[in-house]
């Protein structure tokens, strides 16, 4: 079984934890659905479902939500960071990193040695923590049939 709630750890007055009961999912869902590039549209009840059944992370100032992150994983082999956010009046701050420092923290109390990230612009937060281009791309194939997954 997974770790749940083990995480958490404080910086610069800041809160990140992996608490599901203080996500702010009506935050969550304008962020991603509004803001974002890769879920642009996304239904609330989308985002609802897709965070019940993730690992999260969120990072708080006061009791106020300013940055998110899941993890989708059997927590035995295999780990996908997703929905990485972090509100555009924390950006620069490191805030992002730090939410990947605290997902590969996450994969190495729970044994998971392969953790896989999409990003479109933020190759170089990743790249901070350890994330590198796949070794062997050409092994990895996908389904994807987002409507905006057309163009990109």
């Amino acid at each position: 079984m997974a770790t749940k709630n083990l995480l958490k750890e404080i910086r610069n007055g800041l809160l990140l934890i992996d608490d599901d009961s203080l996500l702010d999912l009506p935050k969550i869902h304008h962020w991603l659905s509004v803001e974002s590039y890769w879920a642009n549209g996304r239904e609330f009840e989308v985002v609802v479902r897709a965070f019940v059944n993730s690992y999260s992370f969120g990072v708080y100032e006061d009791e106020t939500q300013i940055a998110v992150a899941r993890i989708v994983s059997d927590a035995a082999t295999f780990a996908w960071l997703c929905d990485v956010f972090v509100d555009s009046k924390y950006r620069g701050r490191g805030i992002g990193t730090w939410l990947a420092e605290a997902t590969v923290e996450w994969a190495e109390i729970n044994g998971v040695k392969r953790i896989v990230l999409a990003t479109g612009d933020a190759h170089k937060v990743y790249a901070r923590v350890g994330f590198a281009p796949l070794a062997q791309p050409d092994r990895w194939m996908a389904i994807d049939r987002r409507p905006q997954a057309q163009g990109h």
